[in-house]
């Protein structure tokens, strides 16, 4: 048995932690790049596809896997691999999100405002009428808001990709008016689909969509047959407008410049604990529930800002609107003021 020193033995355990180490970043590198070029297709489809190919086989030459020889020489292959993924971060950081777009009739709208005072004027607000088939009659909205009458805030999560992942939409409640719901939405172009992996690159722009309930929610409840659940939560008077505020701070940062959706780190949950955390720091701890969305009740739960008197289990079953949706359906009044009232059937106080 051939005996080496120590000296050989970690030079050998570096060099093989190095290869290990640049196999690993070539993995991981070529599943981002061709993940980005599959979603963008910035060449074309075809020639998109090609690119991902041949990618794929200068990766796996370059750590021996199937594929064997150079192009040129080991090195040489190594730069040209390295000079090549930078200009591909080159190109993904340099793409614009844009305001022009042909955009879904549900999204085409921006929210704009005039604030005199605590009198808000706000313009585009949404208020389509579905139907059954998932078809919609179009109709946007002039509101007043008097921030002094705000009473109430509502999270309402919406799960429609198993118990981890639900949207997050943001209601407030008035002693003057029926509630109005924000919610942090994807502007999707016309013909194109939701995809959470696209989410991640660059794939859709921001929007901030404030919308009557019977739009924003029964949408979800009734049509889309999503499982909704709104909780009321408490918060001090002087937050609530201040939350309110920083929603129309919001639509003025989506008006002056367009911003990506990120499934991560840009998203309808995220960016509400951006706007909590700006107005009381203090008040909201960073935890994994806020990227598994799913789980946003409990974490609320724990902050005490839901009823202490019941249950998690408690809150999960009397937050549920599903049921109480269905019966509004079948009700002759089908006001949005009826609508906002059946959904709050039987929730505990605040306090």
């Amino acid at each position: 048995m051939h005996n080496i020193g120590s000296r050989e033995f970690f030079i050998a355990l570096g060099i093989g932690l190095l290869h290990g180490l640049f196999t690993l970043c070539v993995i991981l590198s070529s599943v981002w790049l061709c993940l980005a070029l599959w979603i963008q297709q910035p060449l074309g489809s075809f020639f998109s596809r090609a690119a991902i190919v041949l990618w794929v086989l200068f990766a796996l030459s370059l750590i021996g896997v199937y594929v064997s020889g150079h192009l040129f020489s080991r090195r040489t292959d190594i730069i040209i691999y390295c000079v090549a993924f930078a200009c591909s971060l080159a190109w993904y950081f340099s793409l614009d999100a844009r305001q022009d777009r042909d955009w879904n009739p549900e999204v085409a709208e921006q929210l704009h405002y005039e604030k005199n005072g605590d009198i808000v004027q706000l313009h585009n607000v949404r208020n389509f009428d579905w139907h059954a088939d998932g078809s919609y009659d179009i109709r946007w909205e002039d509101r007043s808001i008097d921030l002094n009458k705000i009473t109430g805030i509502n999270v309402i999560t919406s799960y429609w990709m198993g118990p981890q992942i639900a949207h997050t939409l943001v209601s407030f409640d008035f002693a003057d008016q029926k509630p109005l719901v924000f919610s942090i939405e994807i502007r999707k172009e016309k013909g194109e689909d939701f995809s959470a992996i696209g989410g991640f690159f660059r794939k859709y722009e921001l929007s901030l969509v404030a919308s009557d309930e019977k739009d924003l929610i029964y949408t979800r409840s009734n049509i889309r047959h999503e499982q909704v659940y709104l909780f009321p939560v408490k918060m001090p008077a002087p937050e609530r407008k201040a939350l309110f505020i920083e929603y129309l701070h919001k639509a003025d940062e989506l008006r002056a410049e367009a911003k990506w959706y990120n499934t991560l780190t840009s998203n309808c949950t995220t960016l509400v604990f951006d706007m909590v955390q700006a107005i009381n720091p203090q008040r909201l701890p960073k935890d994994y529930r806020l990227l598994a969305s799913g789980y946003l009740p409990n974490y609320l739960y724990d902050l005490k800002a839901l009823n202490q008197n019941y249950s998690m289990k408690e809150w999960y079953r009397l937050a549920h609107i599903n049921p109480r949706a269905e019966q509004y359906e079948q009700q002759p009044n089908q006001s949005s003021e009826y609508f906002s009232d059946v959904i709050r059937i039987g929730l505990p106080k605040t306090e």
